[in-house]
């Protein structure tokens, strides 16, 4: 993620999440106390950035010795989760950092428990098939 001459980079299986503020009305317009919002064991916000997955060991070659440096750029597992996603989280695996004078989350993806994704479905067919 980008923001200005600055970039950051999400390493590992691990996804950048702006947290959604949590509400602090009840359907019926009750204000609750910043305690009552902060128990809440998970928490939800928009994936903005995620990293390559998780790492897989270099396949197997002939002469694969291990003080050899490693070619190429390694494998990894892709994550489930994409930017744009909307991720519900276990809030306490979560850690909250500032960049740029904005709050993030790295989250896990291990601690992911659900994802909400819109629909990739086209509004309309296309002229020609």
């Amino acid at each position: 993620m980008k923001k200005g001459r600055k970039e950051l980079q999400v390493v590992g299986d691990r996804v950048l999440v702006k947290p959604e503020e949590g509400e602090t009305r009840t359907q019926v317009g009750l204000i609750l106390p910043p305690g009552a919002v902060d128990k809440d064991a998970v928490q939800s916000g928009r994936v903005v950035a995620v990293g390559p997955g998780t790492p897989l060991p270099p396949l197997d070659s002939e002469d694969s010795e291990p003080w050899k440096a490693p070619r190429g750029d390694g494998r990894y597992l892709p994550l489930q989760v994409g930017v744009g996603d909307v991720a519900v989280f276990f809030r306490k695996a979560a850690v909250e950092i500032q960049f740029e004078g904005e709050k993030f989350l790295v989250v896990p993806h291990a601690a992911m428990l659900v994802v909400v994704r819109e629909s990739r479905v086209p509004d309309r067919m296309p002229d020609k098939i």
